[in-house]
């Protein structure tokens, strides 16, 4: 059958048009940049050779950060998962809920807008490989936020760090190797498979956190050096993290990509101890600089000059504003931004930024999480900084060391940064709600110790009730363990304990409550077996590992709406019950 000549001649048109514009698309898409975003855990700004650190090696990211950007005054919170809240969202961490890093307090509320819902939003591959320490539960957690790949922990520290199981978006799968090689493992496999488009890969590495595991080789090393096992455990972890840096620069430049890639490097608060920072003051959890001032990094060929050397103040909350502007990202904020874009700074456009006061606040656990204090207040000349009744101020050009005060000498210095932290605080805690119930948005749903509230003699093992923690000393029909949970997945759920008890606890009769249904079950037998062996190199503040007996006790109906789920026990023949690691909810129908 012929056509006529000029439905032929518009379908040549028509399909010369679609090559064209599907091509120049494709371009476009292949044209944004890539980001590679790698943050480590409790490394301090002194934690680098290139800060002057004697004993460490990191040549891998002191070349990254002479490649690209470095800031001389890059400033985070005192602890992990209030940093994270906030380098995801461009927003201060108690605004997303986020106010300190166990018991739930961890958590970030899901309808916060995250760097990878945004990403995602104009076309990129998300990925996540590692600790994310900001909401376990759906839709909480990363895949939740926006992450299209997780690998790693939603908790706020791993227990093992050698052929450990790890999270793999909604299931745990093992793994073989050092816990930095693996997630490292994991992300190269993610910019291999999504090298035809574009990509943010978030890789939070989870060293040098405790618990102090590191392999032989670099342990050894700064043990030669002349260190005490914690530090050559430390260093050894950070020297892994380089290699493993060098690794995902490599694979960039062997697949074409490291000119159309964008490199962010940062750590989430000070060192987790004393040792080399620079002589500031404070470490991790201290609202002084030592506890806040960490490394950035920032490295795009062709787009950002080599030894670039960012003067201004710039925080966390800078990062998802000056990310999007670098890759021209579309957004509609689902909140009021706090932070700056930094891409001037970045691109040579300008060299200052507004003096501007950047806030800190450092929340404790088993206390009142929400006092004003500690916290404090930094311009580019004072710090201020509030903790146990007291007010201090330090001129950080002249001192930055903090060894004076000047408090009592420039009163109204005080007063004018004391005013607007008092405003700050009041803003961005106003919508905390103190009222935590866990989400129950899945089929499987893995309700922690560390999230449960308990009455009586209970406690936790540890004392802090920080991650992977238990209760314990549950002995009497008085005691109670509860969870308050908010169901918007309703249905029957099968309901199950993990737990361990000597063989006295044999007999002891469970009941479970919620509303009007009650659930009881007898502990058919002992089951206490002994910690298991790590390999740490000093003994650790966390718990150890434990093996887990898994006692069903029944089905309730959870519908929509909040529930109270409460533990008790009816009877115990011989004054013992059991310690309790878990409750484990899974949907039947």
């Amino acid at each position: 059958m012929k056509f006529p000549f000029w439905i032929g001649l518009a379908t040549m048109i028509i399909s010369v048009g679609f090559v064209r514009w599907t091509t120049t698309s494709r371009s476009v898409a292949v044209t944004k940049p890539n980001v590679v975003f790698i943050l480590t855990d409790d490394q301090g700004w002194g934690d680098l050779s290139l800060h002057g650190n004697r004993f460490l090696q990191t040549p891998n990211l002191d070349r990254l950060a002479r490649s690209g950007a470095q800031f001389d005054r890059f400033f985070v919170s005192p602890l992990c998962a209030p940093s994270r809240a906030s380098l995801l969202t461009g927003r201060y961490h108690l605004r997303t809920g986020t106010i300190s890093v166990t018991q739930g307090w961890e958590r970030m509320r899901s309808d916060e807008l995250t760097l990878a819902e945004v990403f995602r939003q104009n076309g990129y591959a998300t990925g996540c490989f590692g600790k994310w320490h900001n909401g376990e539960h759906a839709p909480e957690d990363p895949n939740g936020q926006g992450f299209d790949e997780f690998l790693g922990f939603c908790a706020g520290h791993w227990n093992n760090y050698f052929n450990t199981e790890l999270q793999h978006n909604d299931r745990m799968v093992s793994t073989k190797g050092f816990i930095t090689d693996v997630l490292t493992d994991a992300a190269l496999k993610f910019v291999d498979k999504n090298k035809s488009q574009p990509f943010f890969c978030y890789i939070p590495f989870n060293a040098p956190h405790s618990p102090h595991q590191v392999p032989d080789r670099y342990f050894d090393k700064y043990k030669a050096e002349g260190l005490d096992d914690e530090l050559a455990s430390i260093y050894g972890m950070v020297e892994n993290v380089d290699d493993n840096v060098g690794r995902l620069l490599t694979k960039l430049d062997q697949l074409g990509l490291a000119q159309n890639t964008i490199v962010v490097f940062a750590t989430d608060n000070g060192p987790n101890g004393h040792r080399f920072n620079g002589d500031m003051k404070g470490i991790k959890g201290s609202v002084d600089e030592g506890g806040v001032r960490v490394p950035l990094f920032v490295r795009w060929p062709g787009k950002i000059r080599t030894q670039t050397r960012i003067k201004p103040n710039a925080a966390h909350i800078d990062l998802l504003p000056t990310l999007a502007d670098l890759c021209d990202l579309h957004f509609k904020p689902a909140h009021p931004l706090d932070g700056l874009s930094l891409e001037g700074l970045l691109l040579g456009k300008t060299n200052t930024l507004p003096d501007r006061l950047l806030f800190t606040h450092v929340a404790g656990v088993n206390n009142n999480l929400l006092p004003a204090e500690p916290g404090g207040a930094r311009t580019d000349q004072y710090r201020l900084v509030r903790q146990k009744g007291q007010t201090h101020l330090y001129d950080m050009l002249s001192d930055p060391s903090q060894t004076t005060d000047l408090s009592a000498k420039l009163p109204q210095q005080v007063q004018t940064m004391q005013t607007a932290y008092n405003r700050w605080f009041d803003d961005v805690s106003a919508s905390i709600n103190l009222f935590r119930p866990a989400p129950v948005a899945s089929h499987r749903v893995l309700l922690q110790a560390p999230e449960a509230h308990f009455s009586g003699k209970v406690t936790y093992k540890q004392g802090n009730g920080w991650a992977n923690d238990w209760l314990i000393n549950w002995q009497s029909p008085a005691d109670s363990i509860w969870w308050d949970v908010l169901v918007s997945w309703p249905g029957s759920y099968q309901l199950s304990l993990q737990y361990t008890a000597p063989d006295a606890a044999r007999g002891t009769i469970l009941t479970l409550t919620t509303g009007n249904q009650t659930l009881q079950q007898t502990l058919p037998r002992g089951f206490d077996p002994p910690l298991i062996p790590s390999p740490d190199r000093v003994p650790r503040k966390e718990v150890y590992e434990k093996t887990w007996a898994l006692l069903p006790l029944g089905k309730l109906e959870l519908p929509v709406g909040n529930h109270r789920i409460l533990l008790r026990a009816a009877s115990i023949p011989k004054g013992q019950v059991a310690e309790v690691k878990a409750l484990l909810l899974t949907a039947t129908r």
